[in-house]
Order: C-alpha cells, then sequence, then structure tokens
C-alpha cells in the first residue's frame, strides 16, 4: 500500500508540467477564438449580402489572422520553456501536437476558404461557374489541414529526419515546411490585407495556389530552417540584437507588411534551396560509382 502511494506523485509528474501546459492551453485558446471569428465574419458577410449592406466590418477575419499570428508565437515559447526549464513530457508533446491540428490546421483552413473563396462575386457570366472556385477553396482548404495533419504525425515519428537536399538533419533544418509556419502564410496574408476578403476571382484563384503550394511544402522532404541552434543562454553577437530590435519594432509600426514579407520569405526559402540543390548537383554531378571492373580497366 505504501509502495502504491509513493508511486502516485512520481506518475504525476512524468505526466504533465504546468508551466509549458499553460502556454499550450494558450495556443488552443487562440486557436478557438480565431475559428469563432470566422464564423462571425461570415455571418457577418451573408447578412450583409442578403440586406444589400455594402458596409461590412472586416475585423473578424483580421482578428483571426491575429490570433493565429500570437498563437505561432506561444507555440514557440511552449517547446523552449520546457526544455530550459527541463520539463519535458510525453504528455506534453502529445498536447502540443493535438493544439498545433486545431490551431494550425482547423483555423487557418477556415479562414483561408472564408476569407479566400466564400466572398468571391460572381463576375463569370456563366451561374455554374461562379460556384467553381469556392468549391475549389474548400478542397485546397482541405489539403491545408490534412497536409499540417500529417507534417506533425510524420515528426512525431522521425527520431533523425534526412531533407532530400543539403544539410545536416536534425536542430538546424526541418524536413519540410512546419505546420506553425504554414498557418503564419495564411495569417500574415489575411492581415496584410486587413481583414478584407478577395472579391475577385482572379485574385482567389492566386490564393487558391498559395493554399496548395503550402499545403505541399508541408508534406514535402524539403530543407526549411528551425531556428533551433539559436541558444538564449549564449552570448550572442551585438548586431544580432540590433536585427531583433529593428524586427520588432517593424512589427509594431508596420505589423502587416513585415509579416506579409517574413512569412512568404520563410516559405520561399524552402523553395529556393531545392533549386539552388538541384542547379547545383546538374553542374557538379557526383563521380561513378567504384566498382572492380573500372578499375582494371
Amino acid at each position: 500500500m505504501r509502495r502504491q502511494e509513493d508511486q502516485r506523485p512520481r506518475r504525476f509528474r512524468k505526466g504533465m508540467y504546468i508551466l509549458p501546459s499553460l502556454f499550450t492551453a494558450a495556443n488552443v485558446l487562440l486557436g478557438y477564438y480565431a475559428i469563432l471569428q470566422v464564423i462571425h465574419g461570415a455571418v457577418a458577410y451573408a447578412i450583409a449580402h442578403a440586406t444589400q449592406n455594402p458596409v461590412v466590418d472586416a475585423g473578424h477575419f483580421d482578428n483571426a489572422a491575429k490570433a493565429i499570428g500570437f498563437a505561432v508565437l506561444f507555440d514557440g515559447l511552449d517547446g523552449r520553456i520546457a526544455r530550459l526549464t527541463n520539463t519535458t513530457s510525453d504528455f506534453g508533446r502529445e498536447l502540443d501536437s493535438l493544439a498545433d491540428v486545431i490551431t494550425f490546421g482547423i483555423a487557418p483552413a477556415l479562414l483561408a476558404w472564408a476569407w479566400g473563396f466564400h466572398q468571391v462575386s460572381a463576375e463569370i457570366s456563366r451561374p455554374d461557374m461562379a460556384t467553381l472556385l469556392p468549391r475549389l477553396g474548400a478542397i485546397a482548404s482541405f489539403l491545408f489541414l490534412i497536409a499540417g495533419a500529417s507534417r506533425l504525425a510524420r515528426f512525431n515519428i522521425s527520431a533523425n529526419p534526412q531533407p532530400s537536399n543539403p544539410g545536416r538533419p536534425g536542430r538546424k533544418y526541418f524536413v519540410g515546411m512546419p505546420i506553425p509556419a504554414g498557418a503564419g502564410v495564411v495569417a500574415a496574408v489575411v492581415h496584410f490585407s486587413k481583414g478584407d476578403p478577395l472579391l475577385w476571382w482572379g485574385s482567389a484563384l492566386t490564393w487558391l495556389i498559395v493554399v496548395v503550394l503550402a499545403a505541399y511544402l508541408m508534406v514535402s522532404t524539403w530543407r526549411f530552417y528551425s531556428f533551433k541552434d539559436i541558444d538564449l543562454r549564449a552570448r550572442q553577437p551585438f548586431r544580432l540584437i540590433v536585427i531583433f530590435g529593428l524586427l520588432l519594432a517593424g512589427i509594431l509600426l508596420f505589423s502587416g507588411p513585415v509579416l506579409f514579407v517574413i512569412a512568404l520569405t520563410y516559405m520561399f526559402s524552402g523553395i529556393f534551396w531545392r533549386l539552388h540543390w538541384t542547379f547545383r548537383r546538374k553542374s557538379n554531378p557526383p563521380p561513378p560509382p567504384y566498382t572492380q571492373a573500372s578499375q582494371v580497366s
């Protein structure tokens, strides 16, 4: 009996740590809030369309994008805090993955569809074609969701993933674009537009390509920088503090354009490194494999 009582607190300590779990809970809360804002925004535009009211508050979509953006920050903090305080656990990792599916999968998928496809004007002459883009947008948004969930599942079971382009696997590089970065692309584009939804079919078609591209990059094996080699406890060059200060000031004063550039730059960085490796491999092909016959000749 005494032995069982001694094991209970030990099992609880292995199960959950409060501090990193609070940040994960905040992540879920922001994702839930973003979903509510997407629903409010879609309903507001539906009522405005039914009453033919041209004045609609686009703040709901922008609030959803801001919530996802703050969730990206909390998602990065919970892991670092867990490692700094030595409070990592299997429970925390599983909770973090489930939170990411909600906040960086479901919420941005709904936002991408409601903002980018649901309000497209029927400028096409054929009525059946006017509903084509919203349907294609629903498929693209679902691809984003399932790709993000698959990316999380692959990350959880991969002990030492190997990128298909050069780079040491592990702390420095991710294999495939992380799901918070994919959600950040959706949130940054919506925030850059201040929440005003797309109304022209050409813009919606471009948005369709962006969403599908983000989904593909998440399940790809291309290299993306992880920023995990930056040690916050070690001494850093002074210029790094200046860069972080300028970046923070830019986000505070010009959050829309700055976050838009950061999100798209990170997304296209994987494409850049992949193309760079492909062209370098073609210009410098590897030597032929060594065989006994080649030695005799």
